[in-house]
């Protein structure tokens, strides 16, 4: 039986101006991929989120930080990802309005990520390069605000850099049923800048600065290790517990850039960016991919998060007096 006259359209009744319909892929299982891959991260970031707010014992600077990029990550797993997995399959029928919303959270999310990025950068610096000072330069209260300023830059700026896009959603739209935004060259080389060169460069910058520090260190107590005293073995516990944050917190970073990059490669070519509801790329989906990566990694490597996980899971955290547990 032959399909009748405009089933491959999203609007029927709108031929010329119609898109067709996104091919699904071949393999169901691929969906069911996307499908999990979105749970997990959701889920996954969602524990970080409550063991990070609920166990006082984790209330630091650091971990701050790590709960502002579990959230963008969360967001991703929960708000993005669907998305992205439901256009595969199926028009746009949400409109313009729904179009220019949906690009806007997804561009502050993503730019939020690289902002903490950064933040997660400097607080590494500042404990491992300039240790005497660490804890009265970095606080809770000015980690709030540095982590809410963050937040509020990505919102400003991606709305500036979108507004054109915002007041005319259907600009670049070849079809009705298509949601796509496209930068032009101007915004496409700030965003290029301010969301990527800069922020990566300043993250490479402080992390080699990190690194030869930490081979320097390494050599010291190496060579005074006989000479230690206990009180001193305190101190060298203490600076151990430094490196071993920085260095799981390195691996995040690495991770990020491996994710970032392919992302942002067509800049480096002139091209012009441009994200459609339509197309679910492999960049798209490795940008996304790393929102699920961190917490697993937190998971590898912080015995903290694994005792965390084993409490809400068992719903200890219901308990009187449980957000005074020992953690660490």
């Amino acid at each position: 039986m032959e399909a009748p006259e405009g089933a491959d359209f999203c609007f029927p009744l709108l031929l010329n101006n119609s898109c067709r319909k996104p091919v699904p892929p071949q393999s169901d299982g691929i969906l069911v991929l996307l499908s999990f891959i979105s749970v997990l991260t959701a889920a996954l970031n969602l524990l970080v989120i409550i063991s990070i707010s609920h166990f006082r014992q984790l209330h630091s600077p650091t971990n701050l930080l790590i709960l502002s990029l579990a959230l963008s990550d969360f967001l991703v797993g929960l708000l993005l990802m669907p998305v992205d997995i439901l256009s595969a399959e199926a028009c746009w029928f949400l409109g313009d309005l729904m179009c220019a919303l949906y690009y806007v959270v997804d561009f502050i999310i993503t730019s939020s990520s690289v902002g903490n990025m950064v933040l997660i950068s400097i607080d590494r610096y500042l404990a491992i390069c300039d240790p005497l000072r660490y804890n009265t330069r970095v606080t809770l209260d000015k980690t709030k605000i540095c982590v809410c300023l963050c937040w509020i830059y990505s919102v400003l700026y991606n709305s500036l850099i979108l507004m054109d896009f915002v007041r005319h959603p259907d600009s670049h739209n070849s079809c009705y049923g298509e949601c796509v935004v496209v930068l032009n060259h101007i915004t496409g080389s700030v965003d290029f800048v301010f969301t990527f060169i800069g922020p990566i460069t300043v993250i490479i910058v402080l992390y080699l600065r990190i690194f030869v520090v930490a081979v320097s260190q390494a050599q010291v107590m190496r060579s005074h290790i006989a000479a230690v005293s206990q009180q001193s073995s305190v101190g060298v516990t203490a600076k151990k517990s430094e490196m071993k944050a920085a260095r799981t917190l390195g691996v995040v970073v690495v991770v990020f850039l491996i994710c970032f990059c392919p992302y942002y490669s067509p800049s480096f070519t002139g091209e012009v960016i441009e994200d459609s509801s339509s197309s679910s790329t492999f960049v798209l989906w490795l940008l996304y991919f790393n929102s699920c990566l961190n917490p697993v990694i937190y998971a590898f490597f912080y015995p903290w998060f694994r005792k965390s996980i084993k409490l809400i899971v068992t719903l200890k955290i219901l308990q009187p007096g449980s957000c005074d547990c020992k953690i660490l």
